[in-house]
């Protein structure tokens, strides 16, 4: 009996899917704790390294700068070479790194085994956001890429816990802190053994047998693609910005940016933030904004499902600012609406960070998709990284409030590029929603047909 061809953004969602979804979650779970760790690891390295402001800036930026790094050379190398080798080898520096952290006695030495350990999360997120985009139906493709951000929420408020309840260490609670990122990520390492390589991939450089092998074996006998085979085609950095691309490349970049310079800046020190302003009461401000966090991620993916991703950005980038402007001139002798308007402010960002992990993956054809992922993780986390270096140096200079304004613009601009160039991706498939225009709606483009098919039965 024949079965009628099931295009792969047309398949329920099935086991395999939710294996992929899983591995590829690890890592931000894995990211979101070690970038959480480190804000606790510094009231206890800070004092016994004797940082100055200079150094625990740079401390804290450090795995940002290796996500730079890792995410430009990783997301060119996986575009050439492929998803599957980089999906394995990323958490094999990310393990080694992790437990060398133990073992440090100087700020270099620990600045050096974070920016490896950001090398191997920045590859991580150029394959891991490509291979889970090519191979999930289109129905769930903005669900499981926007929960990337509450995994990565779940695994910095982790951080927060784990390494309060480890103060009580003693002095050395710091590398054994620091250290114990290298379990997950041990056990994600093991856990992507034998992952397959994505067939869009294999078909976009010829390879239709192997692909046919993979789609038989993962995704069943009737299984087509809608792309040719595209051997001819370019890829690289030099793409991204020629004239058909350069637009979407400006955009992913920048929005993504203007979200995690905020975000990283402001939770990577939040004790010390909630301590200036006024707002430090034992733990229960900072436990409730961590738990927030975790809220507004879960928030973000309903809002991801329910409302346009144009729309569902514009706005929360106006929220944002108007909540961290609020913040920099409000009164101490207001803390109880300091507290809520941080709270609103929590809540959004957690929300809005779900699109970071689906604009990105939506906007590039194969042939370019984990380059483009890439380059906007590479320079968000350089943002992050100069943002999360300049905080302290900022605060001690200028004070709190002007800082706060300062971010506050960063935002402004986010929703003026957002409004001037944010495509509408949802309900395309993948090849549709990477030629959506800015300010498109996304209904226009499923009236057209689809490209021609590949059959993978």
């Amino acid at each position: 009996m024949s079965t009628q061809p099931v295009n792969i953004d047309d398949l329920p969602i099935g086991r395999f899917h939710l294996k992929i979804a899983g591995l590829t979650f690890g890592a931000h779970l894995a990211d979101g704790y070690i970038l959480g760790m480190i804000g606790i690891a510094l009231t206890l390295i800070s004092p016994q390294m004797q940082l100055d402001a200079f150094w625990q800036g740079l401390v804290g930026a450090s795995a940002l700068i290796g996500l730079f790094l890792g995410s430009l050379f990783f997301g060119w190398i996986s575009d050439t070479l492929g998803r599957q080798k980089i999906f394995l080898v990323s958490f094999v520096l990310i393990t080694i790194a992790s437990a060398m952290q133990f073992y440090v006695e100087t700020a270099l030495a620990l600045v050096l085994c974070r920016v490896l350990i950001g090398i191997g999360l920045g590859g991580d997120y150029s394959v891991g956001h490509a291979l889970l985009a090519e191979f999930s139906p289109k129905k769930y493709r903005g669900v499981l890429l926007g929960a990337f951000s509450v995994i990565w929420t779940f695994g910095y408020v982790a951080a927060t816990i784990v390494g309060t309840t480890m103060l009580s260490l003693g002095d050395d609670a710091w590398r054994w802190m620091l250290a114990s990122s290298a379990i997950p990520a041990g056990l994600i390492l093991i856990a992507r053994i034998g992952t397959p390589e994505s067939p869009r991939w294999l078909v976009n450089r010829g390879r239709i047998a192997e692909a046919r092998a993979i789609v038989k074996k993962y995704l069943g006998e009737h299984v087509v693609l809608d792309e040719e085979p595209a051997p001819q085609e370019h890829s690289g950095y030099a793409v991204l910005f020629s004239r058909q691309y350069r637009k979407r490349t400006a955009f992913n970049c920048l929005f993504f940016v203007c979200i995690v310079m905020p975000y990283f800046a402001i939770y990577t020190f939040l004790p010390s933030i909630l301590q200036t302003m006024g707002l430090a009461e034992g733990f229960g401000t900072e436990l409730m904004l961590n738990l927030l966090l975790i809220i507004g991620a879960l928030i973000g993916i309903w809002c991801t499902v329910k409302f346009s991703r144009r729309g569902f950005l514009i706005n929360s980038f106006i929220i944002l600012a108007v909540a961290l402007f609020l913040l920099a001139v409000l009164p101490g002798n207001l803390a109880w609406l300091m507290v809520l308007t941080f709270g609103v402010f929590t809540l959004v960002l957690s929300a809005v960070s779900n699109l970071v992990g689906v604009f990105p993956a939506e906007s590039f054809p194969t042939h370019l998709r984990a380059s483009g992922i890439g380059l906007a993780t590479a320079v968000s986390r350089l943002g992050s990284a100069v943002s999360t270096f300049l905080l302290p140096v900022s605060v001690a200079g200028i004070g709190l409030s002007p800082t706060m304004g300062i971010l506050a613009g960063i935002l402004v601009f986010g929703a003026v590029i957002s409004w001037a160039w944010a495509p509408e991706t949802k309900a395309l498939t993948l090849n549709q929603a990477c030629q959506a225009e800015p300010g498109e709606s996304g209904i226009a483009h499923l009236v057209q047909p689809l490209g021609k098919q590949t059959n993978l039965g």
